[in-house]
This record gives structure tokens, C-alpha cells and sequence, in this order.
């Protein structure tokens, strides 16, 4: 039975200039298999099955903004340089070509030192480069390469405006800030990295700057309906468990310089969709960010599967499908506007179509061994 008609799931949805055909999202997974940070013809084929299945919204896995030591894993691409323009000028054909939209998501892991899937894969090359930071602290407590000064933070910021530039000229649908999991701009967010005592650091608002200004930047850099998201968590690679805004109040103060830099859509990156993010209110982060903000959102984190990222990759247990009644009741409340799928969606390429036809059933679970291949 084809559920378009009445499913809160394949509704449309605009976002500036862009039309989604359906709510669903894949999301960005860093795959580490684009040699010298060239996506290839298996990368491409990669995207397009996830377009094909039904997905409204493909967000690529991070890609390297135009600057030295954003890297730490030559295998992830590049979105800068011509080869690696023309890979993801491919991957954006043959996207459009299947009827979804595609965005970018722009990267630079600051002084964090290894990306999540990296740590899976044992070490890799370092980054070009001396680590750097807002303080050069990798995690609380654990410093990695140097602070930063304010012509790093103005280079850097440079960069991100300069992928960005590339990704609207080129046609893509809007671009991710990867503003999530203990990187370069959540170094900034998060006050365990984020030592600074000028304009960047101290109170969540001026904590929000850099990713402020670099939103503003991008928005001056591009059109005013060109559409930017931001990426934003509360847990850190480094420490699943963290937690940087503790009320509404501290969210609410972080999020406002963000909204008035003109972010349009917020994904709100969660281990657990279904967790409350504060007492009292049953709304996840996506819920409280839509509520205080009135932005759209994107909910993530562990949907249709029984174990979260952190238990069924780093303690490799593989994963059952569960049900998503959880998720129809939050859409049906208006909690969040579009939703993340990421592990059940690397398993299983027809997620959206499956669920669009109500077989859950056919889903296939997530596996570690998955990773080893593009699927």
C-alpha cells in the first residue's frame, strides 16, 4: 500500500529555494572511500541507490572545506579542487537525475584528533598541518595542536564561505555546516574546548560567533534563498555523554546570534531520537529547537533500530529493526519537520521506499561489517 497520500513522512517540504519531495533525510556517515579525496564512480552509484530507494534529501558524508589541516583521512573527500569538484559535480547529476535533493556537508575537524569511522579503521595519515582550536584542546582537559588566533578563525571561516560558494555555483540544493560531535565549530560551542575570553568564547551566545559569522558569510556569499544548515549535538566523540546546554534557557541563548545570522534548518544530531532533552517536556533536541527557535528541524539518532551508533559500532553488536510508531507521534505533534536516517539507511538503500510501503519488515538490520563496502 503506497502511504504518500496521508503519511506525515512523504509530505513535501520547501526550504528556501528547494523543494523536498518527502521528509526523509539521509544522513551524513563518513565512508573514508574516495581515494586522494576524489569521490569516484562507486561514491557516486553509492548516493544515487539511497535517491533511487526513495530518500527526499541526500546530505553527503563530511567533506574537507579548502584548508590545510581541516583532515585528518585522506580517503574522505574533498570539497574543493578540481578533481574533486568534478567527482561531486557527478554525484550531484546523477542525484537530480533520480528526483531527490543533495547537499553537502562542509567539515573541518579542528583539534580533534581522528574522525569517528577512523577510529573503527585504526590510525591514518595526520593532517597536513598542526592541529588548531579555538584553544587547542581536542577534548576537556586534553590539549592537541594550538589555539587559534583571529586570522586562523578569519582564514578558516574563509574556507567554509569558499566550499560553500562552490556548492551554490554548482547547483546543489544548500549546504551542512558540521557544527556537531566535537569539531572544529562545536570546539567553540562546547566550554570544555572553548577557553577563549574574547568575543569567542565565555557565555553560549558568544560561543556561537564563529559559526555566526561563517553563516552570515555564506548567506552574503551566496543568495538569500539558498539554503544553510547547521549540525549540532550535545555529545562529542570524545565524550558521549556530554551535555553543553543544561535548560531551555542556555539553548535558547545559544541557538538566537544563530537564527539571526540566517541559519534556515537546524539538525539536531541525537544518539536516541526518541530521549527528552529537558525535564518536564517529552521533546528530543529537534522539539526544544524548533519550539524556542521557530526553525525548522531535523531529528536523527538510532531510528528503526534497537541499539544506538555507540553501542552497535564501537561495542560491534549488530542491530534488530524495530518499529517507528515513536517517530509518527512526534511528527504528528509537529515536533520536528524532517528526519535522519543514518545506519538503517547505509544497511538498507530502500529504507524510504519500504517504509513508504509499510514493510518494515523487509528492512534489513545494520552490521559493522557494512562499513567495509558502498553499498
Amino acid at each position: 500500500m503506497d502511504r504518500h497520500a496521508t503519511d506525515p513522512l512523504f509530505q513535501p517540504f520547501t526550504l528556501g529555494r528547494t523543494t523536498i519531495p518527502n521528509r526523509i533525510v539521509m544522513a551524513p556517515m563518513t565512508r573514508g572511500m574516495s581515494p586522494g579525496g576524489v569521490p569516484g564512480p562507486d561514491v557516486a552509484a553509492y548516493y544515487r541507490r539511497r535517491a533511487e530507494g526513495g530518500t527526499g534529501l541526500i546530505i553527503t558524508e563530511g567533506t574537507w572545506i579548502p584548508q590545510a589541516n581541516a583532515s585528518n583521512d585522506p580517503g574522505v573527500p574533498d570539497f574543493h579542487g578540481p578533481a574533486a569538484l568534478a567527482g561531486w559535480a557527478e554525484v550531484l547529476r546523477q542525484i537530480h537525475g533520480a528526483g531527490a535533493a543533495i547537499m553537502p556537508q562542509l567539515w573541518h575537524i579542528g583539534a580533534a584528533p581522528k574522525s569517528d569511522v577512523a577510529e573503527i579503521y585504526g590510525d591514518r595519515p595526520d593532517a597536513i598541518g598542526l592541529p588548531i582550536g579555538p584553544s587547542g584542546f581536542g577534548a576537556p582537559g586534553q590539549p592537541n595542536g594550538r589555539a587559534m588566533t583571529q586570522q586562523d578563525i578569519d582564514t578558516v571561516s574563509e574556507a567554509y564561505v569558499r566550499a560553500a560558494v562552490s556548492a551554490f555555483e554548482m547547483g546543489f540544493d544548500g549546504v551542512e555546516l558540521h557544527g556537531a560531535h566535537g569539531y572544529l565549530i562545536d570546539q567553540f560551542f562546547w566550554p570544555g574546548t572553548n577557553r577563549r575570553e574574547d568575543a569567542y568564547g565565555g557565555d553560549p551566545a558568544r560561543r556561537s560567533r564563529f559559526a555566526a559569522d561563517i553563516i552570515r558569510a555564506v548567506r552574503a556569499a551566496t543568495a538569500p534563498d539558498f539554503p544553510i544548515l547547521l549540525r549540532f549535538s550535545q555529545w562529542k566523540i570524545q565524550d558521549y555523554d556530554a551535555k553543553v546546554w543544561h535548560s531551555p534557557q542556555e539553548l535558547a541563548a545559544f541557538l538566537q546570534p544563530l537564527v539571526d545570522a540566517g541559519v534556515d534548518m537546524f539538525h539536531c544530531s541525537q544518539r536516541r531520537f526518541w530521549t527528552a532533552e529537558f525535564a518536564d517536556s517529552e521533546r528530543n533536541l529537534a522539539g526544544w529547537t524548533k519550539h524556542l527557535t521557530g526553525k525548522p528541524t531535523v531529528t536523527v539518532g538510532s531510528v528503526s533500530l534497537d541499539l544506538d551508533m555507540t553501542v552497535s559500532v564501537y561495542q560491534n553488536r549488530p542491530t534488530a529493526i524495530t518499529g517507528i510508531d515513536e517517530l509518527y507521534a512526534r511528527m504528528a505533534r509537529n515536533e520536528f519537520d524532517m528526519v535522519a536516517i543514518g545506519r538503517a539507511m547505509l544497511a538498507d538503500a530502500e529504507w524510504a521506499g519500504k517504509v513508504r510501503r509499510g514493510a518494515l519488515g523487509e528492512l534489513r538490520p545494520y552490521d559493522n561489517a557494512m562499513l567495509a563496502a558502498l553499498d
